[in-house]
């Protein structure tokens, strides 16, 4: 089998671009004829993924973060070519919610034992427009965040973030959004909603805690109109799941989310992925996973 292997090299501040050579090797190793994808950026990436596949590779490898798998994700959702996931960034939601080995050289060693064994899994994936995704749609407080920190220059790293937040924290209001499950309308005031296939997002805040890849439904996680006060105290809970035990929280399910909202943008994977309204739909068993010790 031939292995394509997609590296962001600048993914996990240079973890990706030092773990390249080990991981070839380690492919190498088990029989597969594994070579570079070096990614210079998102639609590179996307690309040089697309090309391996239509060129027979049997699977795409993604070294780094959520973007990098994000990217990969693009290629390999649909088809029969499988993912394989070596954590190198700072996100790693995915690996999380696979059982994938935190360490990098652990995870592509379960990989190439899996790819050389022929063992494999399938697991749901969400679609909106022409996009694919594997973790978590998200839009309102959190996608403001992240709109606003994509537009900061300084700082670098996380703190751009953490000022994002305390600027839309400062102009925080409740979105006025329609949301149809499943051809189920509601309209209500919200502060944020989540559209987990799995339960993680953000690096690690368990966001739809019950979320199962594999029963095709989403969970929705809604979060209702609220205050600045009572969001930063709910915040905490995220790493738990146990926000969802809240006043102001409901939990859905459903196969089909329409959402519709004026000046909203939806991420994914902590990619951006569509303004609103957009659709959400879970396509089950639309991807084949390698490396979590599951087959």
């Amino acid at each position: 089998m031939e292995v394509a292997v997609l590296v962001s090299p600048t993914a996990g501040r240079g973890r990706a671009g030092v773990l390249t050579d080990d991981v070839l090797a380690t492919f190498r190793s088990a029989g597969l004829s594994a070579r570079l994808l070096p990614a210079t950026t998102g639609t590179h990436a996307e690309r040089q993924a697309a090309d391996a596949v239509a060129g027979g590779a049997g699977a795409i490898v993604a070294v780094g973060g959520d973007g990098t798998v994000h990217a990969a994700l693009q290629a390999v959702a649909g088809t029969a070519a499988a993912l394989a996931v070596v954590p190198a960034g700072t996100g790693n939601d995915l690996v999380r919610a696979l059982g994938i080995p935190a360490d990098g050289l652990a995870a592509a060693r379960a990989a190439a034992e899996d790819l050389a064994a022929g063992a494999f899994r399938t697991i749901d994936a969400g679609r909106t427009g022409d996009r694919w995704w594997a973790t978590v749609l998200c839009c309102g407080f959190d996608s403001a965040v992240s709109d606003r920190a994509n537009r900061l220059r300084w700082p670098k790293g996380r703190r751009r973030y953490d000022i994002a937040v305390l600027a839309e924290l400062a102009r925080l209001r409740p979105v006025e959004l329609t949301m149809v499950l499943d051809g189920e309308t509601h309209t209500l005031p919200v502060t944020m909603v989540a559209v987990g296939n799995t339960p993680w997002y953000g690096g690690g805040m368990k966001v739809c805690p019950a979320a199962d890849p594999t029963d095709g439904l989403f969970d929705v996680t809604v979060v209702g109109a609220t205050s600045r006060l009572e969001l930063l105290r709910t915040k905490p809970r995220l790493t738990a799941g146990t926000h969802v035990e809240h006043p102001m929280v409901t939990v859905h399910r459903a196969c089909r989310v329409e959402l519709s909202a004026i000046g909203v943008t939806t991420y994914a994977d902590g990619e951006p992925v569509a303004p609103l309204p957009a659709v959400a739909e879970c396509v089950r068993g639309a991807l084949t996973v390698v490396g979590t010790g599951r087959s």
